[in-house]
């Protein structure tokens, strides 16, 4: 991390304020999956195209989130068997700016629409208000419940020239009772766009490197980590590959 950390100082910073020209709530993601090593040979070259958030003095930012799901994961399932109408809800908070938000994002013909609204904490038992923000988000009557924590540092690249975001994951943790696993060697980096441009300079950077995009969702990562029993088929070979990678430091 202190590698990082230092090569991160050399980037120019943008504040949540400037970046909010740049929200992105109506948007297209590519994801990618990147062995460590990679990531730091090349993150130094991103500094010439791409400033980095802070806040609070802060350039890396401390992420914990909780999931939910039906009783019989319908979510994960729904994103497993490829649905192109599907919905993902979590409770997010933002640990360094002290921020609770009840998420939820919906993947729908290629483009993923994100809705929020915040809370004063993590809510064990979801109170009246965000029961009917889900009720209003998600069109049909679902009970959720918990499934899984997630816990990761996120640093967010911005574009100094497009309307492009890229968060880059770290150092991803997956919580469930007593069950407790890390992903300690996999960056899972996302390219946020108004449309696909794979002209941007992480894109063209991240294929000149051999790393190709891969749909993948550290929700779904988790739950099958966490749930061995889950159905898997259509994505073994991506968790197969992920493994491989986390093994080499493991």
């Amino acid at each position: 991390m202190n590698s990082i950390l230092d090569i991160l100082e050399t980037f120019e910073p943008i504040s949540l304020k400037e970046m909010d020209a740049v929200k992105l709530l109506n948007r297209t993601d590519t994801k990618f999956v990147i062995p460590k090593d990679l990531f730091v040979r090349i993150l130094p070259i991103l500094k010439e195209n791409y400033k980095v958030l802070e806040i609070k003095n802060k350039r890396v930012a401390q992420y914990k989130t909780l999931y939910f799901d039906t009783d019989d994961f319908g979510f994960y399932t729904h994103h497993h068997n490829g649905w192109p109408n599907r919905y993902k809800v979590r409770m997010r908070k933002y640990i360094d700016s002290d921020l609770c938000f009840l998420e939820i994002k919906n993947k729908k013909k290629g483009r993923t629409l994100k809705s929020r609204i915040k809370i004063t904490d993590f809510e064990e038992e979801m109170s009246a208000k965000s029961l009917q923000f889900i009720d209003d988000v998600i069109p049909r009557n679902i009970r959720l419940i918990k499934k899984l924590w997630n816990s990761f540092h996120r640093i967010t690249l911005v574009n100094k020239t497009d309307t492009e975001r890229l968060t880059l994951d770290i150092g991803l943790g997956f919580q469930w009772n007593e069950k407790n696993l890390s992903l300690n060697n996999v960056i899972i980096g996302e390219v946020k766009q108004e449309k696909v441009n794979r002209s941007s300079p992480f894109m063209k950077l991240i294929k000149e490197n051999g790393v190709r995009p891969m749909r993948v969702s550290k929700y779904c990562i988790g739950a099958k980590l966490l749930y061995p029993g889950l159905k898997n088929n259509r994505f073994k070979q991506k968790h197969l590959h992920i493994n491989k990678i986390n093994e080499l430091v493991n």
